[in-house]
């Protein structure tokens, strides 16, 4: 397979002067789509029609993917599990289905040095996939990403069944990752498996994807950009109960190390200059105050607020202070999950900006001490996510809006608060969204996390339909009604 995936067009970000504040109205599918977007041709009724008649192997799919036990890494070394056998397993399926495949271990060259990646990060047996199906020709190039990573499934002794041996209870398919996200990736390979069985006349290449480390570093996306991984528009099929999210948040989180001198508690103290203690953690509560006045002034802003996201946020994590019962704290830290915006990022898309603002607040609070203009703080930073959106307008949107509405379940535009890898494929010049099946503010990450079986089903219909109508022939007309 070529490094290139495709033909990407350019990011359509929305610009500053159009951000307004957040109405909270979402834009439903008349907004974007004619009625008569919603009726499915006779070769995209014969598709709904054969996924859902072949449900079970779908449910099967995500089964298989279930059973890798594809547990996310906490720490650069810690030891690879099945993740290069799932993705043996999804390239011979997709081999199987007439795509090309590539699977590769990134080098660690090819993350190096970006914000989101920690140093000496390597891919030892966490391999990444792209497959391809070739087009004819003319059209548009699409991307289907997901990651394979999940969480750990603690406390397992909570979980009604082994939560990597999927179970179907009722009408839910239980197991870790089910819901986040091996049921969007099992959605997504059966849409492109049913599309290419049934021959569809697709122009565009059709891409599908599948990641390592989004739910740790997000260095899978990274990697796989880096690559050469790109197409006109990407679908990543997060659980987002089939609402389409085109735009997130970017996250920073600092370490602020603040100085004190170590003392007896029981004793009284001198003045700091003559050698006496000073105590750390009551110093760090003016650098928590003047982290409180930046998240305020933030809010005062003109540009405080952007369409389908929460405004940005600054929230203390975790507090950790001195060294014994009765001793002077010699140092205190403070850590922040810092959420940004699309339009508080640099020109690179990163949170560079962000990060020289919340310095400069601490260095100044710093300085109206005396101790600590003489001592000041310290911060550093972990990896971080950046923040991304594209316009409403972008063509993957209406179509994937008329598509999920043809699939039974009426769809509108919305964001995501927190993050996934649709931010670095857009970055890297593939518009990309988050759209799938299941309710992953509700259902990702806790102790029996399911999928409903007719949500898999809903999303490869609502997914191979999109496929059909965006990769062509032609460029299906619902971007002709925008705003109408």
């Amino acid at each position: 397979m070529e490094r290139r995936c495709g033909s990407a067009s350019s990011q359509q970000p929305i610009a500053d002067s159009e951000q307004g504040e957040d109405t909270g109205v979402a834009l439903d599918l008349a907004t974007v789509a004619k009625p008569d977007d919603r009726t499915l041709s006779e070769e995209e009724r014969a598709i709904v029609e054969e996924i859902a008649r072949r449900r079970e192997e779908l449910v099967a799919l995500a089964s298989d993917l279930i059973s890798f036990d594809t547990t996310t890494r906490e720490h650069n070394d810690d030891p690879a599990r099945d993740e290069t056998a799932l993705q043996k397993y999804l390239a011979a399926r997709l081999r199987a289905a007439g795509a090309e495949t590539d699977i590769w271990e990134p080098a660690p060259e090819d993350v190096a040095g970006s914000p989101m990646t920690p140093p000496g990060l390597r891919f030892d047996g966490r391999p990444q996939l792209a497959a391809r199906f070739p087009g004819t020709g003319g059209g548009r190039s699409l991307l289907f990403n997901g990651h394979i990573d999940v969480v750990k499934p603690d406390p397992l002794e909570q979980w009604t069944s082994d939560p990597f041996r999927p179970e179907v209870r009722g009408d839910n398919l239980y197991g870790r990752g089910a819901c986040d996200m091996k049921g969007g990736i099992a959605s997504m390979v059966f849409a492109a498996e049913v599309l290419a069985a049934r021959g569809a006349p697709l122009a565009g290449d059709l891409v599908v994807c599948t990641v390592t480390d989004e739910e740790s570093t997000g260095a899978g996306a990274l990697a796989a950009v880096a690559h050469g991984v790109r197409a006109d528009a990407g679908i990543v099929p997060e659980s987002t109960d089939f609402v389409v999210k085109i735009a997130c948040r970017g996250s920073l989180i600092p370490t602020i190390t603040v100085p004190g001198r170590a003392g007896h508690a029981g004793c009284p103290q001198p003045h700091w200059r003559e050698g006496g203690a000073v105590n750390a953690i009551e110093k760090a509560g003016l650098v928590a105050d003047a982290m409180r006045r930046l998240e305020t002034d933030w809010r005062q802003r003109p540009n405080a607020h952007a369409p389908y996201i929460s405004p940005g946020d600054i929230v203390p994590t975790q507090i950790a202070g001195g060294e014994w019962m009765v001793s002077y704290p010699a140092s205190c830290r403070l850590e922040y999950h810092i959420a940004y915006l699309p339009q508080q990022a640099d020109a690179d898309g990163w949170g560079g900006r962000v990060r020289e603002e919340v310095v400069d607040w601490v260095m100044r609070a710093a300085q109206a001490d005396p101790w600590l203009a003489e001592n000041p703080p310290t911060v550093t930073w972990a990896p971080e996510v950046p923040a991304a959106a594209i316009a409403p307008d972008e063509p993957i949107v209406p179509i994937l809006l008329a598509a999920s509405a043809a699939a039974g379940r009426p769809s509108h535009i919305w964001g995501m608060d927190g993050w996934y890898d649709g931010a670095t494929f857009t970055l890297g010049g593939t518009p990309s969204l988050g759209f799938g099946p299941g309710t992953g503010s509700l259902l990702a990450h806790m102790v029996d996390e399911y999928i409903p079986v007719d949500d898999l089903v809903a999303g490869a219909q609502a997914l191979a339909v999109a496929a059909l109508r965006f990769c062509g022939p032609g460029h299906w007309p619902a971007t002709e009604t925008f705003g109408a």
